[in-house]
């Protein structure tokens, strides 16, 4: 089997930090997005990739080849944003009418991925959410088969969430239904949807079920971001015993990368540190900081800290008498 993983976005949501780096490259709980993606497909056995990239794709495409040399990785170019349908038809010439996994690149999900593989029909991962109109959505048969799917429905029927994984067995009915919709310039707010090709193959006969995921982490916000690094942290329970700077306290659950320079500081709980980041008189919790950023004289809580980025605070030195009342609030 093989997995598509499209990361061609912009990432307008987490701006500015995808000024400078793609989004499927910020860092969560230690790694980038992405690399949890592809650790967990790998451990499922998937080992043949094609991943769609545009905005600052050579940086997606360096980092997966220096990370994953052991693993066979195409490349496809999408040069506009024309929506997911049109990112997975880029990729029909590398697909021999063979099985698919598709993963959205921003897409960090709890699912038993052995046994999605294993299913019989093609199927697709679902969540109930509170606001369905904010995504993809199935509408389900008494029998639990897939009746209908829409797109960010103005008035929705279901609150069944499409997460962002897919099982395609049928993937030539696939292409064949996003070509049609390319041909016939069918859209849906101005993008070739993946949701309106996969309802055509239902049109067209194609048999789809649902499977729920526990935890479904859209990484498109700095709020949600900081949520699935607090989560990722706690499961993957890092040993913070080796961490030893000078008049330090750490909090776990904690990550911090290599050669910092950490000092009069108290980290966590809930804070990822990148390499080389520095740390001097900080309190930081709830928060990522990206690698070789300085922070120093600071408290900062549920912050998002990019690369190579400098905050440094006040310093005071205060002689107050008694009775007397300062606020700096």
């Amino acid at each position: 089997m093989k997995a598509i993983i499209p990361v061609a976005g912009i990432g307008t949501r987490l701006r500015p930090h995808t000024h400078t780096q793609p989004k499927a490259l910020i860092p969560i709980a230690g790694k980038p997005i992405l690399a949890h993606i592809i650790d967990a497909l790998v451990e499922a056995g998937i080992r043949e990739f094609v991943f769609i990239i545009g905005y600052m794709g050579d940086k997606i495409e360096n980092y997966i080849t220096t990370t994953y040399p052991s693993i066979q990785t195409d490349f496809v170019i999408q040069t506009t944003g024309r929506g997911t349908g049109h990112a997975i038809w880029l990729a029909k010439d590398l697909v021999e009418s063979e099985e698919l996994l598709i993963v959205l690149g921003d897409t960090i999900a709890d699912v038993n991925l052995k046994q999605l593989m294993e299913a019989p029909t093609t199927t697709l991962c679902v969540k109930k959410v509170d606001d369905p109109r904010l995504f993809g959505v199935a509408e389900l048969n008494t029998d639990g088969s897939i009746k209908r799917l829409i797109e960010k429905p103005s008035i929705p029927k279901s609150n069944m969430a499409l997460v962002g994984i897919y099982r395609i067995k049928e993937s030539k009915a696939l292409f064949d239904a996003i070509d049609h919709n390319i041909s016939n310039k069918i859209t849906n707010q101005n993008e070739y949807h993946l949701t309106d090709a996969l309802m055509r193959m239902i049109e067209q006969g194609v048999v789809m079920k649902t499977v729920d995921v526990d935890n479904w982490f859209d990484c498109g916000k700095k709020e949600i971001l900081l949520d699935t690094n607090a989560t990722l942290l706690k499961r993957l329970n890092y040993d913070t015993s080796n961490y030893k700077f000078d008049n330090t306290i750490i909090i776990p659950p904690v990550f911090i990368g290599n050669n910092c320079t950490i000092a009069s500081s108290i980290i966590g709980p809930n804070v990822s540190i990148g390499d080389n980041a520095i740390m001097n008189y900080a309190v930081v919790k709830d928060s990522i900081i990206g690698p070789y950023a300085q922070i120093e004289y600071a408290i900062l809580d549920r912050s998002l800290i990019g690369n190579d980025a400098v905050f440094i605070g006040m310093k005071q030195s205060l002689n107050i008498g008694d009775s007397t009342e300062i606020n700096f609030g």
